[in-house]
């Protein structure tokens, strides 16, 4: 019997990820659906798995689409970081790959119902807790590059 692959955990996974601005000093964060398995209840950013044919920038803009639906105008890579994840529920390692994307506010809306239970725009300095474990590293190297 084979075994189901598991991306960031049977290898070291690649995924982008994303904060959304809207150019005035807020970004746009999604609390995470109480049914997800990581971090429910807790606030994140867009990001997903690098998808194979795909170029980082694409990948970027294809799950601000699936997530938030929202108009991109610019995005704009910031660097890379190693995320390696040890909690009782996985042992898993990715390089997260940073960027961060002004979009039009006003076009933005819950994409993923089943991930997500609530977006909202918050002051880049003001904002909400709890914030999900990985946005503490993302915010200490990335915070000041926008």
């Amino acid at each position: 019997m084979s075994k189901l692959f598991r991306r960031g955990l049977d290898d070291i996974g690649v995924g982008t990820v994303c904060v959304c601005h809207d150019g005035q000093g807020n970004v746009l964060l999604q609390k995470r659906a109480s049914s997800r398995k990581i971090e429910p209840g807790k606030w994140d950013v867009v990001g997903g798995t690098l998808e194979r044919g795909l170029t980082l920038v694409e990948n970027v803009k294809k799950e601000i689409r699936e997530e938030y639906g929202a108009k991109v105008k610019k995005v704009n890579f910031l660097g890379y970081r190693e995320v390696i994840d040890v909690h009782a529920w996985r042992d898993q390692h990715w390089l997260a790959m940073d960027f961060v994307a002004e979009i039009a506010r006003g076009s933005e809306k819950i994409g993923e119902p089943d991930k997500v239970s609530e977006i909202g725009w918050f002051p880049k300095d003001n904002l909400p807790k709890p914030l999900h474990f990985t946005m503490k590293d993302y915010i200490k190297k990335n915070w000041n590059k926008f």
